[in-house]
């Protein structure tokens, strides 16, 4: 893919979570001791779940007394292992990959971004015809749209690290160097335009433009794949953005956002929901402590050496990467 003059609307956004919801008691953290119930076993992993080849999580610290049940959690030697476990046992038609967009002052650890197309990737494009980028492409003559949409972002955008924009240009890169063809969310004049007028409302159409277009974009692709591996396996097609809007199951707050729901009926199922979490931006804050694997972290923790993965659902999961080496700066949560 040539470098082309993007505008990255909505991957700038600090990131592509859930709103927050009020801030429940802080919940202890790694370094502190924690009064509450005895530690709590992972729940075994069914035999048929990605989860059953790794080693069960051993709990790190009591849990909260207000937490429900952890989910399903299992270590991994790397991510590739974590990864391949996933694709095996879900033999995804959509594979998509959700991130927390790395933050203004985390530039010293490497982002998702990075280490799915430095590992992941070359894992996953073998089997991979396409992948769609949550990285906007406008018609070259909205110039006047995309600067007001540019300026109306700014607020938001400043909090992002400035890597981001180029490191998913490396993505697509990369891509297609694999054999996989990438491709741009390509919205309109018209697009634009309807996000200027949206005044206060403008990230809501974003949200639900990125949602559309990418949507768009994947249904024609699997059409496509339909036609012409007829008789053959079908190859996967892998839509990576921010961790909103591929959401299997969203909850109502954001289920306007997510494609999600689309594509699982477009695929008859075959869709595996996949977030990708540096470990070192999770933090207790509001926004975090909303995710539904959160409350099993606090218990599991992330591991130094080996990749968590947690299910979240029968074709929903959370990868946590290994910890950094050296202790990560403050950053604030994805917004």
């Amino acid at each position: 893919m040539t470098r082309i003059t993007v505008v990255a609307a909505l991957l700038l956004l600090a990131a592509c979570t859930p709103s927050p919801s009020p801030s429940p008691t802080p919940s202890p953290t790694a370094t502190s001791p924690a009064s509450g119930s005895s530690p709590a076993p992972a729940p075994a992993p069914d035999p048929r779940s990605p989860l059953a080849k790794g080693t069960p999580c051993a709990s790190a610290r009591p849990a909260s007394p207000d937490a429900g049940p952890p989910l399903r959690c299992a270590r991994f030697a790397t991510p590739e292992d974590a990864l391949r476990a996933v694709v095996d046992a879900t033999d995804p038609l959509v594979l998509a990959v959700g991130e927390a967009h790395a933050q203004r002052g985390t530039e010293g650890i490497s982002s998702a971004t990075k280490r799915f197309t430095t590992t992941l990737l070359p894992l996953v494009a073998p089997r991979a015809s396409d992948i769609v980028v949550e990285l906007w492409a406008p018609d070259p003559s909205c110039k006047q749209e995309v600067k007001a949409v540019a300026s109306a972002q700014k607020p938001v955008t400043t909090a992002q690290a400035a890597s981001n924009v180029n490191e998913y240009e490396a993505l697509g890169m990369r891509a297609k160097a694999l054999g996989t063809q990438p491709w741009l969310l390509r919205p309109t004049c018209a697009d634009f335009k309807a996000i200027t007028d949206a005044g206060d409302d403008a990230v809501a159409v974003m949200l639900g433009l990125v949602r559309s277009l990418t949507a768009a974009r994947v249904r024609t692709l699997l059409g496509r794949s339909a036609a012409s591996d007829a008789g053959a396996t079908r190859r996967t097609v892998v839509a990576y953005g921010g961790m909103m809007h591929n959401d299997l199951a969203p909850p109502p707050s954001t289920r306007a956002y997510s494609f999600g729901p689309e594509l699982v009926a477009a695929t008859d199922g075959r869709y595996a929901e996949l977030d990708l979490v540096v470990p070192e931006y999770v933090k207790a804050t509001s926004t975090w402590q909303a995710l539904p694997w959160y409350a099993t972290h606090e218990v599991y923790g992330a591991d130094p050496s080996r990749t968590t993965l947690y299910a979240v659902g029968e074709r929903s999961f959370v990868l946590v990467f290994p910890t950094a080496s050296a202790a990560a700066p403050a950053t604030e949560a994805p917004r």
